[in-house]
């Protein structure tokens, strides 16, 4: 594979894996809701799962990005996936206080 397909197949597979993370997590909140018509509760806990799947895929997103980046040896965009992940982190931990 040639230096300029990386970016490609980067994009292609990133684009891939939100797509089938978008279809995945709005099933999940179908399924809750339509569980939550004889059983609120259960239906309520499902569809908060599929809501946590959209808030994770970003995470996955940028997580996938520093495996690609450190698998290309490309320390620069390495060094910046992993500052942003290190912003979610430190926004997760501060908010869930």
């Amino acid at each position: 594979m040639s230096a300029a397909d990386l970016p490609a197949t980067l994009e292609k597979n990133l684009g891939a894996m939100l797509s089938y993370g978008t279809w995945i997590a709005s099933l999940v909140i179908a399924l809750g809701l339509v569980i939550a018509i004889p059983s609120a509760a259960a239906g309520t806990r499902i569809a908060a799962a599929g809501i946590a799947l959209f808030i994770a895929l970003p995470v996955v997103r940028v997580a996938a990005m520093l495996l690609f980046f450190t698998r290309e040896r490309d320390y620069r965009f390495s060094v910046i996936a992993a500052l942003v992940l290190g912003i979610i982190a430190v926004s997760y931990l501060l908010g869930a206080r």
